[in-house]
Protein backbone atom coordinates (compact mmCIF):
# COMPACT_ATOMS: atom_id res chain seq x y z
CA UNK A 1 0.00 0.00 0.00
CA UNK A 2 1.11 3.53 -0.23
CA UNK A 3 3.19 4.41 2.46
CA UNK A 4 2.18 7.98 2.51
CA UNK A 5 -1.47 6.95 2.88
CA UNK A 6 -0.57 5.00 6.03
CA UNK A 7 1.80 7.82 7.87
CA UNK A 8 -1.50 10.27 6.74
CA UNK A 9 -3.32 8.32 8.58
CA UNK A 10 -1.48 7.91 11.92
CA UNK A 11 -0.65 11.74 11.43
CA UNK A 12 -4.62 12.63 12.39
CA UNK A 13 -4.27 9.93 15.31
CA UNK A 14 -1.71 12.68 16.02
CA UNK A 15 -3.43 15.66 15.19
CA UNK A 16 -6.75 14.38 17.75
CA UNK A 17 -5.52 15.81 20.79
CA UNK A 18 -4.40 19.15 21.95
CA UNK A 19 -1.91 21.83 20.22
CA UNK A 20 -1.78 19.43 17.24
CA UNK A 21 -5.95 19.95 16.85
CA UNK A 22 -5.58 23.43 17.10
CA UNK A 23 -2.74 23.60 14.22
CA UNK A 24 -5.24 21.46 12.10
CA UNK A 25 -8.36 23.99 12.75
CA UNK A 26 -5.96 26.64 11.19
CA UNK A 27 -4.98 24.89 8.25
CA UNK A 28 -9.06 23.88 7.60
CA UNK A 29 -9.99 27.40 8.28
CA UNK A 30 -7.75 28.70 5.61
CA UNK A 31 -8.70 26.03 3.04
CA UNK A 32 -12.34 26.88 3.58
CA UNK A 33 -11.78 30.45 3.74
CA UNK A 34 -10.04 30.26 -0.09
CA UNK A 35 -12.56 27.76 -1.33
CA UNK A 36 -15.01 30.03 -0.53
CA UNK A 37 -13.09 33.43 -2.09
CA UNK A 38 -12.65 31.43 -5.56
CA UNK A 39 -15.59 29.50 -5.77
CA UNK A 40 -18.61 30.92 -3.69
CA UNK A 41 -20.05 30.51 -0.38
CA UNK A 42 -22.10 27.65 -1.56
CA UNK A 43 -20.92 24.23 -1.37
CA UNK A 44 -23.49 22.72 -3.40
CA UNK A 45 -22.23 24.96 -6.47
CA UNK A 46 -18.26 24.89 -5.17
CA UNK A 47 -16.85 21.12 -5.17
CA UNK A 48 -13.37 22.66 -3.27
CA UNK A 49 -15.73 24.61 -0.57
CA UNK A 50 -18.04 21.28 -0.10
CA UNK A 51 -14.84 18.81 0.46
CA UNK A 52 -13.19 21.50 2.60
CA UNK A 53 -16.53 20.99 5.17
CA UNK A 54 -16.41 17.71 4.88
CA UNK A 55 -12.72 17.85 6.48
CA UNK A 56 -13.99 20.41 8.82
CA UNK A 57 -16.49 17.96 10.32
CA UNK A 58 -14.79 14.97 10.36
CA UNK A 59 -11.92 16.82 12.60
CA UNK A 60 -14.93 17.90 14.85
CA UNK A 61 -15.09 21.63 14.17
CA UNK A 62 -17.58 23.71 15.72
CA UNK A 63 -20.19 24.80 13.31
CA UNK A 64 -19.61 28.25 13.70
CA UNK A 65 -15.84 28.35 12.88
CA UNK A 66 -17.20 27.12 9.46
CA UNK A 67 -19.71 29.59 9.16
CA UNK A 68 -17.54 32.11 9.74
CA UNK A 69 -14.61 31.13 7.57
CA UNK A 70 -17.14 30.75 4.66
CA UNK A 71 -17.68 34.60 5.59
CA UNK A 72 -14.42 35.90 5.46
CA UNK A 73 -13.80 33.99 2.23
CA UNK A 74 -17.06 36.27 0.66
CA UNK A 75 -15.79 39.20 1.93
CA UNK A 76 -19.13 39.04 4.65
CA UNK A 77 -16.68 39.63 7.16
CA UNK A 78 -13.00 40.99 6.89
CA UNK A 79 -10.49 38.28 6.78
CA UNK A 80 -6.72 38.04 5.53
CA UNK A 81 -6.10 37.72 1.66
CA UNK A 82 -3.92 34.20 0.95
CA UNK A 83 -2.78 33.03 -1.89
CA UNK A 84 -2.03 29.31 -3.37
CA UNK A 85 1.35 28.24 -3.95
CA UNK A 86 3.19 24.89 -4.36
CA UNK A 87 6.46 23.85 -3.64
CA UNK A 88 8.12 21.09 -4.95
CA UNK A 89 11.62 19.16 -3.75
CA UNK A 90 12.79 15.60 -2.77
CA UNK A 91 13.75 14.40 0.57
CA UNK A 92 15.86 11.26 1.76
CA UNK A 93 15.89 8.37 -0.35
CA UNK A 94 14.89 10.54 -3.41
CA UNK A 95 11.21 10.73 -2.69
CA UNK A 96 9.36 13.24 -4.44
CA UNK A 97 7.61 15.88 -2.53
CA UNK A 98 4.79 18.20 -3.51
CA UNK A 99 4.05 20.78 -0.58
CA UNK A 100 1.03 23.02 -1.12
CA UNK A 101 0.84 26.07 0.79
CA UNK A 102 -1.58 29.08 1.24
CA UNK A 103 0.53 32.63 2.30
CA UNK A 104 -0.15 35.97 2.56
CA UNK A 105 3.87 36.57 2.29
CA UNK A 106 5.41 34.54 -0.55
CA UNK A 107 8.86 34.66 0.78
CA UNK A 108 8.75 33.82 4.03
CA UNK A 109 6.98 30.52 2.94
CA UNK A 110 9.09 30.14 0.40
CA UNK A 111 12.15 30.93 2.73
CA UNK A 112 10.97 28.46 5.47
CA UNK A 113 9.90 25.50 3.43
CA UNK A 114 13.42 25.90 1.87
CA UNK A 115 15.25 25.96 5.30
CA UNK A 116 13.06 23.16 6.62
CA UNK A 117 14.04 20.62 3.30
CA UNK A 118 17.69 21.58 3.81
CA UNK A 119 17.42 20.43 7.53
CA UNK A 120 15.34 17.63 6.94
CA UNK A 121 18.09 16.13 4.34
CA UNK A 122 15.90 17.11 1.27
CA UNK A 123 15.95 19.96 -1.27
CA UNK A 124 14.13 22.48 -3.68
CA UNK A 125 13.62 21.55 -6.89
CA UNK A 126 12.92 23.40 -9.85
CA UNK A 127 9.23 24.07 -11.00
CA UNK A 128 7.75 20.90 -13.37
CA UNK A 129 10.80 18.34 -12.03
CA UNK A 130 8.22 16.66 -9.51
CA UNK A 131 4.24 17.63 -10.08
CA UNK A 132 4.74 15.41 -13.09
CA UNK A 133 4.58 12.28 -10.96
CA UNK A 134 1.33 13.43 -9.23
CA UNK A 135 -2.16 13.69 -10.75
CA UNK A 136 -5.35 15.52 -8.88
CA UNK A 137 -7.74 12.76 -7.96
CA UNK A 138 -10.56 13.08 -5.47
CA UNK A 139 -9.86 9.97 -2.26
CA UNK A 140 -12.93 8.33 0.05
CA UNK A 141 -12.05 6.57 2.86
CA UNK A 142 -14.19 3.70 3.33
CA UNK A 143 -13.60 2.05 6.98
CA UNK A 144 -12.79 -1.26 7.34
CA UNK A 145 -16.29 -3.95 7.36
CA UNK A 146 -16.93 -4.46 3.74
CA UNK A 147 -15.28 -6.72 1.40
CA UNK A 148 -13.21 -5.67 -1.33
CA UNK A 149 -15.73 -7.25 -3.54
CA UNK A 150 -18.54 -5.11 -1.71
CA UNK A 151 -16.82 -2.06 -2.51
CA UNK A 152 -14.80 -2.65 -5.78
CA UNK A 153 -19.01 -3.50 -7.21
CA UNK A 154 -20.62 -0.33 -5.42
CA UNK A 155 -17.59 2.01 -6.70
CA UNK A 156 -17.85 1.15 -10.59
CA UNK A 157 -21.46 1.32 -10.46
CA UNK A 158 -20.99 5.12 -8.90
CA UNK A 159 -18.54 6.15 -11.22
CA UNK A 160 -15.54 5.77 -9.08
CA UNK A 161 -12.05 5.45 -10.98
CA UNK A 162 -10.57 2.72 -8.88
CA UNK A 163 -10.12 1.24 -5.35
CA UNK A 164 -7.00 0.48 -3.47
CA UNK A 165 -6.99 -1.75 -0.61
CA UNK A 166 -5.39 -0.16 2.45
CA UNK A 167 -5.13 -3.62 5.27
CA UNK A 168 -7.08 -3.35 8.45
CA UNK A 169 -7.71 0.96 7.41
CA UNK A 170 -10.44 -0.71 4.82
CA UNK A 171 -10.03 1.19 1.48
CA UNK A 172 -9.64 4.13 -0.69
CA UNK A 173 -12.07 4.75 -3.58
CA UNK A 174 -10.43 7.47 -6.38
CA UNK A 175 -12.14 9.32 -8.64
CA UNK A 176 -12.37 12.49 -11.00
CA UNK A 177 -11.68 15.33 -9.09
CA UNK A 178 -14.85 16.74 -10.32
CA UNK A 179 -17.07 13.26 -9.15
CA UNK A 180 -15.95 13.33 -6.03
CA UNK A 181 -18.89 14.08 -3.91
CA UNK A 182 -21.36 12.31 -6.68
CA UNK A 183 -19.58 9.11 -6.14
CA UNK A 184 -19.24 9.66 -2.06
CA UNK A 185 -23.09 10.33 -2.09
CA UNK A 186 -23.82 6.86 -3.57
CA UNK A 187 -21.50 4.85 -1.69
CA UNK A 188 -22.42 6.07 1.76
CA UNK A 189 -25.43 5.27 1.04
CA UNK A 190 -24.63 1.47 1.42
CA UNK A 191 -20.70 1.35 2.92
CA UNK A 192 -19.22 3.91 6.53
CA UNK A 193 -17.06 6.79 5.04
CA UNK A 194 -14.38 8.52 6.27
CA UNK A 195 -12.54 11.58 4.84
CA UNK A 196 -13.32 12.97 1.55
CA UNK A 197 -10.77 14.85 -0.01
CA UNK A 198 -8.97 16.31 -3.47
CA UNK A 199 -5.27 14.87 -3.51
CA UNK A 200 -2.19 14.98 -5.43
CA UNK A 201 -1.86 10.59 -5.94
CA UNK A 202 1.64 9.85 -7.00
CA UNK A 203 1.46 7.91 -10.74
CA UNK A 204 4.84 6.61 -9.69
CA UNK A 205 6.34 5.33 -6.46
CA UNK A 206 9.76 5.09 -4.27
CA UNK A 207 10.26 2.24 -2.17
CA UNK A 208 11.90 2.47 1.27
CA UNK A 209 13.50 -0.31 2.55
CA UNK A 210 15.79 1.40 4.51
CA UNK A 211 14.86 2.15 8.08
CA UNK A 212 17.14 5.33 8.73
CA UNK A 213 16.30 6.75 5.29
CA UNK A 214 12.67 6.32 5.94
CA UNK A 215 13.19 8.11 9.66
CA UNK A 216 14.18 10.61 8.08
CA UNK A 217 11.47 11.15 5.77
CA UNK A 218 9.33 11.03 7.81
CA UNK A 219 10.45 13.21 10.50
CA UNK A 220 10.76 15.65 7.31
CA UNK A 221 7.09 15.54 6.51
CA UNK A 222 6.12 16.04 9.89
CA UNK A 223 8.30 18.84 10.15
CA UNK A 224 6.93 20.12 6.72
CA UNK A 225 3.27 19.85 8.08
CA UNK A 226 4.07 22.04 11.36
CA UNK A 227 5.10 24.98 9.21
CA UNK A 228 2.14 27.69 9.50
CA UNK A 229 1.60 28.21 6.15
CA UNK A 230 1.40 24.49 4.62
CA UNK A 231 -1.61 23.02 3.98
CA UNK A 232 -0.57 19.23 2.74
CA UNK A 233 2.36 17.36 1.52
CA UNK A 234 2.39 14.71 -0.95
CA UNK A 235 4.84 12.18 -1.02
CA UNK A 236 5.21 9.27 -3.75
CA UNK A 237 6.93 6.42 -1.13
CA UNK A 238 6.19 3.04 -0.65
CA UNK A 239 7.21 1.29 2.55
CA UNK A 240 6.50 -1.74 4.81
CA UNK A 241 3.31 -1.39 7.05
CA UNK A 242 5.69 -2.64 9.98
CA UNK A 243 8.54 -0.62 9.21
CA UNK A 244 6.18 2.30 8.84
CA UNK A 245 4.51 1.78 12.17
CA UNK A 246 7.59 0.67 14.09
CA UNK A 247 9.42 3.94 13.11
CA UNK A 248 6.72 6.55 13.92
CA UNK A 249 6.41 5.18 17.18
Amino acid sequence: MSGHNRWSKIKRKKEAHGSAKGKLFTKLIKEITVAARMGGGDPAGNARLRAAIDAAKEANMPGENITRAVKKGTGELEGVSYEEVAYEGYGPGGVALLVECLTDNHNRTAGDVRTCLAKGGGHLAAGGAVAWMFEKRGTIEVRPGSSEDQVMELAIEAGAEDVVAQGAQGFEVRTHPNDLHSVAGHLEKKLRLGEKKIAYVPKITVRLEDAEKARSLLKLLEALEELDDVQSVHANFEMDDRLLERIAE
